[in-house]
């Protein structure tokens, strides 16, 4: 009786294993499928799971854009742009929360934590009116500023618990030989927090390069806008069509590299989101 209600265990697991597999990874699987269909064969009233007949037509469609390339430029500026800001400040604020000792350093964590508590909605008439008024509308360095309102809170509070967990004698170690704690955090903790920095600057960069909603609202034209609302602007030949297999196409040629990163740094990202909850 305990080998079959064991059995019946494993096999539950499993199949919660292959559904939840199956649910993450289909969508990916039929945008990819799709953007090697031709335009007739998306709809079609028997669909196929593989891309029969296979066209490179939507591809062909992106790359001779005249703008995609230059969507995909401005993502990467944007995106890494906003990644070393938010590393570069978070680092020194995550340091300060997590090792300093100072009285207010939790209402400081929470006010942290609150900021990625408002929808970006709400904040949206606020930054576009600083926007217009200092000049950085339509400009990749107001698109990397606002991006910080979604990326620093989240790489501070990643790193925070990252510092905690490294032992203190390091510290008190730099403290004797005469270190500043500036010299102690560059010379001694900073290059300990590999995995950490790995693991927020990734999370990060893909949360700036998947943005919608700021790109679109503070961006005119192809000159700054970035990858995501440019592929909502995607048009067909007439303006009652929706060109879903160029839009397929765009999708999986923006998401392929994410999805490289993620599989090339998946042990680093465990390891540095984990790091924290054991102290050292």
């Amino acid at each position: 009786m305990r080998r079959f209600w064991r059995f019946l265990n494993r096999f539950f697991f499993y199949l919660l294993v292959v559904f939840v597999v199956v649910y993450s990874v289909f969508p990916f699987y039929w945008a990819v499928i799709s953007s090697f269909k031709p335009s007739n064969a998306l709809f079609s009233p028997d669909p196929s799971f593989l891309p029969v007949p296979f066209t490179l037509e939507h591809y062909e469609n992106v790359f001779l854009r005249a703008n995609f390339g230059r969507n995909l430029l401005n993502s990467l500026l944007v995106a890494g742009g906003a990644t070393l800001l938010s590393l570069v400040l978070g680092v020194l604020a995550a340091y300060a929360l997590g090792r300093l000792p100072f009285p207010p350093k939790n209402a400081v964590l929470y006010i942290v934590l609150a900021m990625t508590m408002f929808p970006q909605i709400a904040v949206l008439g606020g930054l576009f009116m600083l926007l217009r008024q200092t000049g950085l509308f339509n400009t990749h360095l107001g698109l990397i500023l606002t991006y910080l309102l979604f990326t620093l809170p989240f790489t501070v509070w990643v790193l925070v618990g990252y510092f905690k967990g490294l032992p203190r004698e390091l510290e008190e170690a730099a403290y004797v030989d005469g270190a500043t704690p500036l010299q102690t955090l560059l010379k001694v903790m900073l290059p300990l927090t590999g995995p950490g920095l790995v693991t927020t600057g990734l999370l990060a960069f893909i949360a700036a390069w998947n943005e919608y909603l700021f790109a679109l609202t503070f961006t005119v034209g192809d000159s700054v806008k970035t990858v995501p609302p440019a592929i909502a602007s995607f048009g067909g030949a007439t303006p009652f069509e929706i060109p879903w297999g160029s839009i397929m196409a765009a999708s999986v040629v923006v998401t392929v590299p994410l999805v490289v990163l993620v599989l090339v740094f998946q042990q680093r990202i465990v390891a540095g989101l984990t790091a924290g909850a054991v102290k050292g």
